[in-house]
């Protein structure tokens, strides 16, 4: 970047993914240019208890009332997490900005019309903790004519590429997203970056539905059953799969009802969600296979799949010999690539640069992404 005006300085950047497990949180100080010069703090904080169900009921036919009054929570809910951000920050220094991603309770850009939707007040949030909030990221790239998703492939670009390294970011959150970032990746060089498809969204459902608990630690019940090749296909079969970028794609399409579509009473509980570690990790790797990850070095994994032991085994089989590690192994917690991308957004807004890549969303333009809450 030429511009000479930049600055950097402490973001804070939270994120609740569609996972709902509660909100990540990262310190970070980031250069004039925009790198990540020093993680300084990093916590999850879990939702208060039955938040998470709440926020999963939420749906079409819910009232406006109870929709705001989850806001008005959510919103003090990721002030906590901003607040116990700025009791590690050094104390001669002020943190700039937040950057808040909120809770998404809908992501449909393919529908009429596009929407995306995340819950957590900002005005609350910046009264909370007196720093000014940058949130609201996705409905401008959507205003542009793309899908407002991904958009952690524009940090990705601008902090983790390498001169000599071919690597893929893979996110397995939820959904399952990932950047593709060439040898060299300057700004004419493009990226690829989409959803391949469900990560841990359909195995945390099925547990939940099964055993009542919120995921499979370690795929360890996974492990105990056998994969279904036949319900493998026909999940495969889903026209998503082969739909070619940019596209993204959330819970609302892989769902249980989804997944129930294709099940009978014949199917042993743990041999599904078996199928469904093989299904995340047969679609990640056709996914890089097909749309341009076949010179790809390495394979980085940040996000909450990357703690699925079985899940992990499963992608370094269908990568091979694509050699898969995690974002640990460049000194990032892969708990935290997220939250550390929305406080980068955050930095790119106040410095009135583009937070998206339009090769990614399918975006007309670069655009300037989020709105600022000031203090």
């Amino acid at each position: 970047m030429a511009n000479n005006n930049l600055s950097g300085g402490l973001y804070i950047g939270l994120l609740s993914g569609t996972s709902i497990d509660g909100v990540d949180s990262a310190l970070v100080r980031l250069s004039d240019q925009g790198m990540v010069e020093e993680t300084l703090a990093t916590a999850t904080t879990p939702f208060p208890r039955g938040m998470a169900e709440e926020i999963r009921s939420l749906g079409a036919k819910t009232p406006l009332e109870r929709v705001c009054e989850i806001d008005y929570r959510l919103a003090d809910a990721f002030a906590a997490a901003a607040t116990s951000m700025l009791e590690q920050a050094p104390a001669n220094e002020v943190v700039t900005a937040i950057g808040c991603h909120g809770q998404t309770i809908w992501h449909n850009s393919q529908s009429y019309p596009p929407t995306s939707v995340q819950l957590g007040d900002a005005n609350r949030i910046a009264a909370q903790t007196g720093i000014q909030v940058v949130t609201d990221f996705r409905r401008r790239d959507i205003a542009e004519g793309g899908q407002g998703a991904p958009l952690a492939p524009a940090f990705h670009k601008h902090c983790l590429s390498k001169p000599h390294e071919s690597k893929a970011i893979l996110n397995l959150g939820g959904i399952a997203n990932i950047t593709l970032l060439p040898i060299e990746a300057p700004a004419s060089t493009p990226v690829s970056g989409f959803d391949t498809g469900p990560a841990n969204t359909l195995l945390d459902a099925w547990i939940r539905k099964c055993h009542g608990i919120s995921y499979d630690g370690g795929g360890r019940w996974a492990a105990t059953g056998n994969v279904d090749g036949n319900l493998l296909t026909r999940l495969l079969e889903d026209p998503y799969f082969i739909q070619p970028p940019p596209k993204s794609t959330g819970p609302e399409h892989f769902s249980l009802e989804w997944l129930l579509k294709h099940l009978d009473q014949s199917f042993a509980a743990e041999d599904v969600q078996a199928t469904l570690v093989e299904l995340t990790a047969a679609s990640v790797a056709e996914s890089i296979n097909r749309w341009g990850g076949a010179d790809i070095d390495r394979i980085y994994v940040c996000g909450g799949g990357a703690h699925n032991q079985l899940l992990m085994q499963r992608l370094r089989e269908w990568c091979h010999p694509t050699d898969v590690t995690t974002t640990a192994s460049i000194g990032i917690d892969p708990d935290y690539v997220e939250a550390l991308a929305f406080a980068w957004l955050a930095w790119a807004r106040l410095n009135h640069l583009p937070g998206n890549l339009p090769c990614v969303t399918g975006a007309h333009r670069p655009a300037v992404l989020g709105s600022l809450y000031a203090i």
